[in-house]
């Protein structure tokens, strides 16, 4: 059965969509169905239950995930180890990253890189802080932008310190104040990322002890900034983020006390780093070095 085959599989579970699934692999969702399906039948049973909700695994697609999660895992560690012999020649880098550093600092990077080793095959796996620690443990990602501290394992390098800010209403009573206090949370609607992936605003609220009158969740950035802006509530996010956003209907305040996020890079341990991914660290950390204090 061919790789991508189990890729397409594999994705469309972890996305919980075939057409996430589809636009990751770069073909369009009837392609993923199709070869979803071509892997049911010869396999002789069900693997993914389809339904509005999205995708999950049925009982026998649960006995054998890990397995295919194994088979790409190996033939990515052949790649790698092939990667290695040919040193910067030529090979594959895949990187994951939160939409921060996604949207801010990849593109730069990737270009810097890619205009050097153009040989290099590069791979972005775009989630959220619990995505990618997923991905560097399950070995999907040669390197990774995480949160820290953390305690996924692998060599850790921190790279910049992100303010955290309150984004609110334009029309909020603390719109042109010139910070937020941190302890007004609790007499407002907060729109929060999943828990999963709510690290930041959750750390700032810690800090005072405050619990959040959680309104609404969505893993999307994007859509707490654009329901911000639709006076649905507030919320707390990182700087970065929020670089652009200048003209939306929306106010950016410092909170107090003040607290921000360390945005760290981890690059997979041992030999499972090739000399792409250490090379790449390297752009990186030169990159922060020239853009930011």
């Amino acid at each position: 059965m061919s790789l991508q085959k189990y890729e397409a599989i594999l994705r469309a579970y972890e996305l919980n969509s075939l057409t996430k699934a589809g636009a990751e692999l770069g073909i369009s969702q009837s392609a993923v169905s199709h070869m979803i399906n071509s892997a049911e039948e010869s396999f002789g049973f069900k693997i993914l239950k389809r339904s509005r909700a999205g995708v999950k695994l049925t009982p026998e697609g649960e006995k054998i995930i890990k397995h295919i999660r194994a088979v790409l895992n190996e033939h990515n560690a052949l790649m790698d180890a092939a990667m290695n012999i040919k040193g910067l020649e030529g090979g594959r880098l895949r990187i994951g990253s939160f939409s921060s550093v996604a949207v801010h600092w990849l593109p730069q990077l990737i270009k810097e890189f890619s205009g050097d080793y153009p040989d290099i095959e590069l791979r972005l796996l775009n989630g959220d802080y619990h995505d990618v620690e997923n991905w560097i443990t399950e070995g999907e990602v040669d390197l990774g932008f995480i949160s820290l501290p953390s305690d996924i394992r692998g060599k850790k390098i921190a790279l910049y310190e992100d303010r955290l800010l309150a984004i609110l209403p334009k029309n909020h009573t603390y719109a042109k104040e010139k910070v937020f206090p941190i302890r007004a949370v609790s007499n407002e609607s907060f729109i929060s990322l999943l828990q999963s992936s709510d690290h930041d605003a959750r750390k700032a609220l810690k800090t005072v002890g405050i619990e959040p009158n959680v309104k609404y969740e969505t893993k999307d950035d994007y859509a707490i900034i654009a329901m911000v802006e639709q006076g649905l509530g507030i919320s707390i996010m990182p700087e970065l983020l929020l670089v652009g956003f200048e003209e939306k209907n929306i106010a950016k305040l410092p909170l107090l006390p003040p607290v921000s996020r360390t945005i760290g890079l981890c690059i997979t341990e041992g030999d499972k780093a090739g000399p792409a991914a250490l090379k790449f660290s390297e752009y990186v950390e030169r990159f922060i070095r020239n853009n930011y204090r």
